[in-house]
């Protein structure tokens, strides 16, 4: 997940961060990755094609397309949702089913856009655009206000620990632009949001289909002087800071290129996920537990002394160990502790049920391995964050706890401290179908269901 400061550096020094000015023309500094979610016709995708076409992030054929889609339905004026329902099931049924990812920038700051499904069943789709989000936004018609949905959808967005929740009351055009509405809403939603732990909540009234407080200020809502939708996003402070977080560095691939000019060259490839690594700082490979020095950091071709997350760099390290891809280079003196036995809560997103005993593989960063689901303690009700203890098995859409059994010693930081490297996949080991989205540790939910042994057969660690 690239944030704010991902890519800003250490600032306490200064010589660091002009070795690598000159190695990134954009700076993650301009990047924020935003998701929309809300119930059924409250208006996101108009929302968002509002959005693109009013800053002025929309094509001519795109938009022509658009005008003549909307003419064919017999709509007066172009239908801006049209922008993002890309799939025929969607323009025909007038609604979002599949994640629309859209990319557009203006001049203060570029954004990946994620517009998520509001339909209970698509649940799973809106974990999946909203997990490397730095900001949501939900949005409330302003004729129904804060509905089952709106609680789900920010229930969700605390569960991923999205640092930003804006709430976008739409439609206020269809309430005469009152000011009591819409206080009422941010109120409820207010309130709501903050007992789940949303760090940090703001309300705007929009009309996303009139455009008010969309890229422009309201006429007709002289009453609200805080930002506009856009005005936010270009100015809100992706505060979920990786470059100080736990140093991790999966390892993606092994450089030995044995060649005539690089005949001992060893080098070990992939994105920093977390942090920042220094040369001369000492390491511990994990899971082995084996210890080195880092001699040189390889970025863009070039040697650099210092390399933070998301950059993709080569370590070098000083004695010549056994690493391979999927093991996890820490600094020595903060490695996190090792472990088969991971608790987590998971979104299930398969069709077929995950089920008490059943074999999967567990992907975290560049390592899979196989693992036994041990027990599913509870699973979640997110209309009122009840928790059903024992359900025996999670079906599509469900979020419960787990606690799955590892062939393998794993190296997994919390999600509340890491969403990187405290997240992972559970997937069938049979067609290599993803099973189930993973955070690990404790969730905002409690655990109330008492602990069951298993005894399986076969994958049993």
């Amino acid at each position: 997940m690239s944030t704010h400061a991902e890519n800003a550096g250490p600032a306490d020094n200064p010589a660091d961060v002009a070795q690598l000015a000159g190695l990134a023309d954009l700076s993650a500094t301009t990047l924020l990755r935003f998701a929309t979610a809300g119930s059924v016709d409250d208006g996101k995708s108009t929302l968002v094609g509002r959005l693109l076409h009013d800053s002025k992030s929309v094509l001519t054929d795109q938009l022509e397309a658009v005008e003549l889609a909307s003419r064919n339905r017999g709509a007066a004026e172009p239908d801006l949702a049209l922008l993002t329902d890309g799939l025929r099931a969607e323009r025909e049924q007038g609604i979002t089913i599949d994640v629309a990812y859209r990319y557009f920038a203006t001049p203060r700051r570029r954004f990946i856009l994620a517009d998520t499904p509001g339909h209970v069943q698509y649940t799973r789709n809106m974990v999946t655009g909203a997990s490397t989000a730095e900001l949501t936004v939900i949005l409330v018609d302003a004729r129904n206000g804060v509905v089952e949905q709106t609680r789900r959808h920010a229930a969700l967005a605390a569960l991923l620990r999205v640092p930003h929740v804006v709430l976008a009351v739409n439609k206020m055009d269809l309430v005469d632009y009152a000011e009591p509405v819409f206080a009422k809403i941010a109120e409820e939603f207010t309130t709501y949001a903050s007992e789940l732990g949303v760090p940090e909540i703001t309300a705007i009234p929009i009309s996303a289909l009139a455009g008010d407080n969309v890229v422009e200020p309201s006429a007709h809502m002289d009453w609200y002087g805080g930002p506009t939708v856009l005005e936010h996003l270009e100015t809100v402070p992706v505060s979920h800071d990786l470059a100080t977080c736990h140093a991790r560095f999966p390892v993606q691939y092994v450089i030995r290129p044995q060649t005539a000019e690089h005949p001992d060259y060893r080098g070990y490839a992939g994105q920093i996920a977390a942090g920042t690594f220094r040369v001369g700082e000492s390491v511990t490979v994990l899971p082995s537990g084996r210890t080195s020095k880092i001699a040189a950091i390889d970025l863009l071709g070039k040697p650099v002394d210092v390399a933070w997350t998301p950059q993709s760099v080569t370590l070098i390290l000083e004695d010549d160990i056994d690493i391979s891809r999927g093991d996890l280079l820490v600094p020595s003196g903060d490695a996190p502790a090792t472990s088969q036995d991971i608790e987590a809560t998971v979104c299930h997103v398969a069709d077929t049920p995950l089920t008490v005993g059943q074999r999967v593989l567990l992907k975290h960063t560049t390592r899979t391995v196989k693992a036994i689901v041990k027990e599913i303690p509870s699973r979640l009700t997110l209309d009122d964050l009840s928790q059903h203890p024992e359900p025996g098995e999670l079906v599509a859409n469900d979020i419960g706890q787990v606690r799955v059994r590892t062939a393998e010693p794993l190296a997994l930081d919390s999600y509340a401290d890491s969403r990187r490297t405290g997240s992972f996949l559970l997937i069938d080991p049979a067609d290599g179908t993803t099973l189930a989205a993973g955070m690990a540790g404790d969730s905002f939910a409690s655990k109330t269901a008492p602990s069951v042994q298993a005894d399986d057969e076969g994958w049993d660690f």
